[in-house]
Parts: structure tokens; C-alpha cells; sequence
């Protein structure tokens, strides 16, 4: 009778174990699908499109800014050379 038991627990825990294994197993490929990575890798690019356009927006507000600021000097300084 005991032998029958820790048979049947075995058994128990070897299904178990087997249909856990087996469900991780369909989540991490599910995870891997290559429509997911390429949703997943999309998504990224998406994100840095978005960096690229906000650094180069940066960049020309910058432009803009320096060149009214050599702008104003050289006309200070053609006010003074004049008197």
C-alpha cells in the first residue's frame, strides 16, 4: 500500500511537473515569435525616431539662437564704428 502511494505521487508529480514545464515552454516561444520581436523592435525605432527629431530640433533652436546673437554683436559693433 505504500509502495502504491509514493507511486502514484510520483506520478503526480511528474505530470505536474511536466504540464508547468511544458506551459513556460509555449509562453517564452510566444515571448520569441518574430511578430512579436518585430512589434517589439518597432516600437523601439519608433521611440528613436522620436530622439532623433527632438535632438535635431534641438540643435536647429541652438542654430537659431547663436545666429541672432552674432547677428546683434555685429550690429552693435557697426553702431559703434559709426559713433
Amino acid at each position: 500500500m505504500r509502495r502504491l502511494f509514493w507511486l502514484a505521487a510520483g506520478v503526480g508529480a511528474g505530470v505536474a511537473g511536466a504540464v508547468l514545464t511544458s506551459r513556460w515552454a509555449r509562453r517564452q516561444a510566444e515571448r520569441m515569435a518574430p511578430a512579436r520581436l518585430a512589434r517589439r523592435a518597432g516600437g523601439g525605432l519608433v521611440e528613436l525616431g522620436k530622439l532623433v527629431a527632438e535632438s535635431l530640433e534641438e540643435g536647429r533652436r541652438a542654430m537659431r539662437e547663436a545666429e541672432e546673437e552674432a547677428r546683434r554683436r555685429l550690429e552693435e559693433e557697426r553702431q559703434a564704428a559709426r559713433g
